[in-house]
């Protein structure tokens, strides 16, 4: 794999590592939701949270979908970091 490539992907990915982070951390505190950073997080997040809120179980109160778009994205780094790594 392309480093440049390589590198573009895991900055990528980090960005959204610290997307969803941010956006579960805000979802403890009384914010307003039609806010323009809480839009933009959950834009940006959504599409990668939502599918895995789909298929996985209600666990009561938690949404555990975002903790697991996390160990996901960690998961997919060193994918990337083991394949541009050269031999």
């Amino acid at each position: 794999m392309n480093p440049y490539v390589a590198q573009i992907t895991v900055t990528f990915l980090q960005i959204m590592f610290w997307a969803i982070i941010a956006r579960s951390l805000l979802s403890f505190f009384p914010i307003d939701q039609s806010s323009p950073l809480f839009q933009l997080l959950h834009r940006v997040t959504e599409p990668i949270i939502e599918p895995i809120r789909r298929v996985m179980p209600q666990t009561g109160m938690f949404d555990l979908s975002p903790m697991i778009a996390i160990i996901m994205i960690i998961v997919i780094q060193q994918v990337v970091y083991s394949v541009a790594q050269p031999l």
